[in-house]
């Protein structure tokens, strides 16, 4: 049977492994160690079973028992593809460093070991069930990126990854103040605290203590992203950042922040999601208009990506915040398909600056595609992705978004967030035809890209095709999970639609559908209904273990 612990500590084992063998091995001990990852991680997706438990694969043991903090670990459609991706993403990026080196051999162990300790912690926190393991693997996550940025990285490195640092931090202490106070808030009088996600959703936080819960978390979840205006780290940190660390780092990490909103904040803290999502949504259509224009007007191939990657989580955090099906299952495949085109958009900059002589410059470039056809018609695949041109699975994913913001939000919303979508196109076509058209740049010597580099970026473009071919995997995985998530919150926002969803919902499963206020994962489904007092979904057929939080904690 496949045990989620394997693949959480797999790639740490081989990080580790990779510090006892010689200087030379140490790289291709590390891509098999990622490699094996990623075959189980595609053992644990075709294993996923969508009509089956919300939670699958369940690990749950005893960690820190005075506290009340398990160790537990599960699969769900909120995070499958999403581990999956992690994988793919850790992969390329350690088979991109093993062809081309970081730093010095001597310090080649310490790239791998970083890279090994990141992935642990990302795929933590995507499998994490309890509400302080999740905070843990979540600011693990960047320990090793601040290794990697300051010693490998370019220009003014340390004052970069300082500022970095300093932005994530003051959001991971915001949310771990947060974390401790859900967990003491939610427990009735004389129960044990419990930071279990399903406990806490089956007990409740106390509405009047959710604003603030909710914003703490937001800040977290939005600095990781990021978003505008708390986006201050990305230029400084995108520059310092070594190519084959930040394709990981832009494709993953901030996928984690947008799990964040559905796996946590929004559940659990329903009525802070409906009080302040509008401040979130607002935040997002700046996002994306915000970095837009930059991305537009910047010449530094780098950062048109990095501001491009900006507009895109303010797309996918509009489809969360919109408290819909489309929206949400649309945010976590719009996730997945940005993660994949960066990974090829990056490493299609790293072959152009390596033409041009180290610069990075869209001035400097030009004409790349002279006499680099095979690059040429890899590198177009990956701008039609980035600009989610129709026929690629980018352009289903912000369809679903866009539609789902129409429904919850406004249509002005929508329209407004449409720009972005124009804006795309101008600088993605942009990047690409002053890099690999017009005439040959000042410094540019174009030339074909090695068979390594070829089959590099073949990979993600071979990813793009199969999700355009078949986008109903993925959306369909996580559809009846997404729903579950955002519904409590929908029903206090907007009744209707929310009465809507939960019949589209129960269409889907048959009828039934589990507790969408928690409930232990595999726990027998019972017919649900909104209260009419509380406009909140509810299981009439469940019966409450203990007292709710919603009247007995509220005087705390």
């Amino acid at each position: 049977m496949l045990h989620l612990s394997i693949l959480l500590w797999l790639p740490v084992v081989f990080g580790l492994l990779g510090l006892l063998v010689p200087e030379r091995t140490t790289r291709w001990v590390s891509l098999v160690g990622a490699l094996l990852t990623l075959a189980l991680s595609i053992a644990f997706v075709v294993d996923f079973d969508t009509a089956g438990a919300t939670h699958q694969h369940v690990t749950s043991d005893a960690w820190i028992s005075a506290l009340g903090v398990r160790y537990e670990l599960a699969l769900s459609g909120l995070n499958v593809w999403l581990v999956l991706l992690t994988t793919v993403g850790f992969a390329f990026s350690i088979a991109w460093t093993a062809v081309a080196p970081l730093g010095t051999r001597a310090r080649a162990k310490h790239v791998f070991l970083h890279l090994a300790i990141a992935e642990t912690a990302v795929v933590g926190a995507l499998l994490a069930q309890d509400l302080i393991l999740f905070v843990a693997f979540f600011d693990l996550m960047l320990i090793p990126f601040f290794f990697l940025t300051a010693m490998f990285g370019n220009g003014d490195r340390v004052p970069a990854t300082i500022k970095m640092v300093v932005y994530t931090l003051v959001g991971s202490l915001l949310m771990l103040v947060a974390a401790i106070a859900v967990g003491v808030l939610a427990t009735p009088a004389g129960a044990s605290v419990s930071y279990d996600l399903a406990t806490i959703a089956q007990r409740g936080v106390p509405e009047g203590s959710q604003g603030w819960l909710f914003a703490c978390f937001a800040a977290a979840f939005l600095v990781k992203m990021p978003a505008f205006p708390i986006h201050g780290w990305v230029a400084d940190g995108y520059r310092a950042m070594p190519l084959p660390i930040l394709a990981v780092f832009s494709g993953v990490l901030s996928k984690i922040a947008a799990y964040g909103f559905l796996q946590i904040a929004v559940p659990l803290l329903p009525q802070g999601t409906a009080d302040l999502r509008w401040i979130v949504i607002v935040m997002a259509l700046l996002s994306i208009l915000y970095a837009s224009s930059i991305a537009l007007t910047t010449t530094n191939a780098r950062l048109v990506l990095a501001y491009s990657s900006i507009a895109q989580l303010g797309f996918i955090t509009l489809g969360l915040m919109s408290l819909r099906t489309e929206g949400a299952s649309g945010a976590i495949f719009q996730s997945i398909n940005h993660g994949v085109a960066v990974f090829g958009a990056f490493l299609a900059v790293a072959i152009l600056s390596a033409r041009a002589g180290g610069s990075e410059d869209l001035r400097d470039m030009g004409g790349a595609a002279t006499k680099a056809p095979v690059f040429a018609v890899l590198f177009v695949v990956v701008t039609y992705a980035v600009l989610a041109m129709p026929g690629t699975a980018n352009f289903v994913g912000e369809f679903l978004i866009l539609r789902g913001a129409w429904e919850g939000t406004a249509p002005a919303v929508t329209i407004i967030a449409s720009i972005g979508i124009a804006l795309a196109a101008v600088y993605a076509l942009r990047l690409f035809i002053r890099s690999a058209h017009n005439r040959v740049g000042p410094k540019m010597e174009p030339r074909e890209a090695s068979r390594a580099q070829i089959a590099l970026l073949a990979v993600p473009v071979v990813l793009i095709a199969a999700l355009a071919l078949h986008p109903s995997q993925t959306v369909d995985a996580s559809d009846v999970a997404a729903t579950r998530s955002v519904l409590p919150a929908a029903a206090i926002a907007d009744r209707d639609g929310a009465q809507q969803m939960l019949s589209d919902l129960q269409d889907k499963v048959g009828g039934e559908v589990a507790s969408t206020g928690g409930g232990q994962a595999g726990a027998p489904a019972g017919d649900v209904a909104i209260d009419p007092s509380t406009g909140q979904p509810v299981d009439p057929a469940a019966a409450p273990a203990e007292p709710s939080a919603q009247t007995e904690g509220a005087g705390r």
